[in-house]
């Protein structure tokens, strides 16, 4: 099976990263953190991706073109103008770049590469979230309910501290909950290609007119995922991440 990542926009409400590389780019623990998500597909069997670019799509070509240089010690004898690869880190990936555009939407990115899907069943997500989902059991899940898509259903971790009101009488307090029980789009999808004929053209948003048909027809599932989820949106959540990263406790590194 094939992995499609979007990772075209241009990430606004992190500009402080984003004003000098794409979204996908951005760094955790030393890594992109569009590496972070290619391995966590991996881990599950899935080596096959296609990325849709954008924003800054040269830099993201150029790391894979790099990628050797960028995962291995090297020597460089400028004498003879040659390069020396030492103990090469390969991954079992294939990426495939597809530059769908610098301002198509996400439902128009995903359209763009169709071509490449080959009519099977794929793997959808976003380039900027992390989680310690059970892919197995999301596409097992998907084949068992034979719709053209499923989403993970995800519940987006607390900010601040949660209270109950009597009156005046505070009767309960929890410090940055879970959730407050409300079910979101968890960004991984598994869809069939009939979910792509739900989108019209390059400025069709994937988030609203497709998945709100998809559900008017009974054609969208939901793999509800109570683990760890993260969105990388703002600096807030980068730290966030690199905090997680650095204690040796990242919930998605479920690669060894």
């Amino acid at each position: 099976m094939k992995a499609v990542l979007l990772a075209g926009g241009l990430g606004t409400r992190i500009s402080e990263e984003t004003v000098v590389r794409p979204k996908p780019m951005i760094e955790i623990g030393g890594m992109p953190v569009l590496w972070h998500i290619l391995k966590i597909y991996s881990h599950y069997g899935i080596n096959d991706f296609i990325i849709c670019l954008g924003y800054k799509g040269y830099m993201i070509k150029e790391y894979f073109a790099n990628y050797f240089l960028h995962m291995s010690d090297v020597t460089f004898d400028l004498s003879t103008n040659k390069l020396e690869v030492h103990h090469k880190h390969a991954e079992p990936w294939r990426v495939t770049l597809v530059d769908t555009g610098d301002t198509t939407q996400t439902g128009g990115r995903l359209k763009r590469v169709a071509p490449y899907l080959d009519g099977d069943t794929f793997f959808f997500t976003y380039g900027d979230g992390l989680a310690d989902i059970n892919l197995d059991a999301e596409l097992a899940l998907h084949r068992e309910k034979g719709m053209l898509a499923t989403m993970c259903a995800a519940q987006p971790p607390g900010r601040f501290g949660a209270i109950d009101i009597d009156g005046h009488r505070i009767t309960r307090f929890e410090e940055k909950p879970a959730g407050d029980g409300t079910w979101i789009n968890g960004g991984f999808f598994v869809l069939e290609p009939g979910a792509l004929d739900y989108i019209e053209n390059d400025a069709t948003i994937w988030e609203r007119d497709p998945l709100e048909r998809l559900a008017r027809d009974a054609q969208l599932s939901a793999y509800t995922h109570r683990g760890f989820w993260q969105p990388m949106d703002t600096l807030r959540d980068k730290i966030k991440l690199e905090e997680l990263w650095q204690s040796g406790k990242a919930p998605w590194k479920v690669w060894p």
